[in-house]
């Protein structure tokens, strides 16, 4: 295993040193606008990004019952980085009136549509949770001659 990891490691390196020499390559400026591109995606992401991704992950946990949490969680994993990937489109980024074929399509209708069937596939799931919960709990109270009404 010790192996395998150091052919990794070097490689990475390889492929990293590499990249850096491209990216000299390219020219000051170009490098200049690369590194200003990594730092503000940096500070964009530990600051604001990863900020409430904590609070809507707090306001969840306080809102949605533990037994029912783990639909919300996949709701997000799925709509947050399809909906961070889509803001070029969404927003028509690039559309330009001499090129109308660019940015033709209704991409407002698909990511509605998506948002729509996630939160569906959510709730669908939070419904099949309850009611298997609740026949649990409902064949556990019945079977016991203990219990309250069996008084």
């Amino acid at each position: 295993m010790r192996a395998v990891r150091s052919v990794a490691l070097v490689a990475g390196v390889v492929a990293t040193a590499y990249g850096v020499w491209l990216l000299l390559d390219l020219g000051w400026a170009n490098t200049q606008s690369t590194l200003v591109w990594l730092v503000v995606g940096v500070v964009l992401h530990d600051g604001v990004f990863a900020v409430l991704v904590m609070a809507v992950a707090l306001a969840a946990l306080r809102l949605v019952p533990g037994d029912s949490l783990a639909p919300w969680v996949v709701a997000l994993v799925i709509l947050v980085p399809v909906t961070l990937l889509g803001i070029p489109e969404l927003g028509r980024f690039g559309a330009r009136a001499d090129s109308p074929t660019l940015l033709d399509r209704p991409y407002w209708l698909g990511w509605s549509v998506m948002v729509t069937l996630v939160v569906g596939g959510v709730l669908f799931g939070a419904l099949v949770g309850a009611v298997a919960r609740s026949r649990r709990s409902g064949t556990r109270g019945g079977d016991d001659d203990t219990s309250a009404g069996g008084r």
